[in-house]
């Protein structure tokens, strides 16, 4: 239905402006309120019609998306060489920056010359090694980098380039600053806000509509009861119990994500060759 509709809207006009999509959905919602309308347990949220506008905005943002490859893995044969790698710059100058407001920073922030970044980078990486270093020093000294560090991110450099350089950035700290500058948003703060919000509701599906989902499930939701308990809760509690049941829900390979040590390994000793390739959180015991 969504496709249909903006197939006709795009018809008219290729730029369709929010307030016109606005419009449209809260007519169609007006129309087909059974079908259409924004209800959770009974109960209307907001005017009825926001993920209505969502699902038709983010049509049109698909239909205008380019559908030539922008990513060329070969190029044509040369006498060398069979095959020729897209150049590290020119890969990440390609990738999407959807979601970002400073993605490539066009110039240095007034009163910085190179010197100055590179100074403050060594400044940084000396108070990363530091235990009372101060923390609004360190937030300060990553926003006024920024723009260094997204030049070296938009030339391809490597996460363990980028680790040795940039020490604090891999902190959650030094990486909450970097987040808020490339979008404009407080990661913490909003994720925290966010669970407050909707986390319990989620729980509350989880633990009741979902537990016939299968086996499986029904026996992820038993051990994450036993794990919590009775006396624990809080955001951390909730937040733990989310990743398993979404883990469960999806049938995720737990392994694949969470990857266990004995609560007295330290973070250099741990077998790198062991871990899987992706993104991996080490559970300490």
């Amino acid at each position: 239905m969504v496709c249909i509709v903006v197939s006709d809207m795009m018809r008219r006009s290729s730029s369709v402006s929010k307030r016109t999509s606005t419009d449209i959905a809260k007519k169609m919602v007006a129309k087909y309120p059974k079908s259409l309308q924004d209800v959770i347990e009974g109960d209307i949220i907001g005017p009825g019609y926001h993920s209505l506008v969502k699902q038709l905005q983010n049509r049109m943002e698909n239909v205008k998306r380019s559908t030539t490859p922008k990513i060329r893995k070969r190029k044509r044969h040369t006498e060398d060489s069979d095959t020729d790698e897209v150049p590290p710059e020119q890969r990440a100058a390609i990738q999407d920056t959807y979601g970002c407001i400073k993605w490539d920073v066009k110039f240095l922030p007034l009163g910085e010359t190179p010197e100055s970044q590179q100074e403050k980078q060594e400044k940084l990486r000396r108070m990363s090694q530091q235990t009372n270093a101060n923390p609004e020093e360190i937030k300060q000294l990553m926003k006024s980098t920024f723009f260094t560090q997204r030049k070296q991110v938009n030339q391809g450099k490597n996460i363990k380039y980028l680790l040795e350089g940039w020490p604090s950035w891999f902190s959650e700290l030094g990486m909450g600053v970097h987040f808020k500058e490339l979008t404009g948003i407080a990661l913490k703060e909003t994720f925290i806000q966010n669970v407050d919000l909707k986390g319990k509701r989620l729980l509350n599906y989880m633990s009741t509509f979902c537990m016939s989902k299968n086996k499986k499930f029904l026996q992820a939701a038993t051990r994450v009861k036993m794990l919590r308990g009775a006396e624990l809760s809080g955001c951390s509690e909730d937040v733990k119990e989310m990743v398993l049941l979404l883990m469960a829900y999806f049938e995720e390979r737990e392994e694949m994500m969470l990857s266990n040590v004995e609560d007295t390994c330290l973070a250099g000793e741990i077998q790198m060759d062991k871990l899987p390739v992706t993104p991996t959180i080490i559970v300490c015991g």
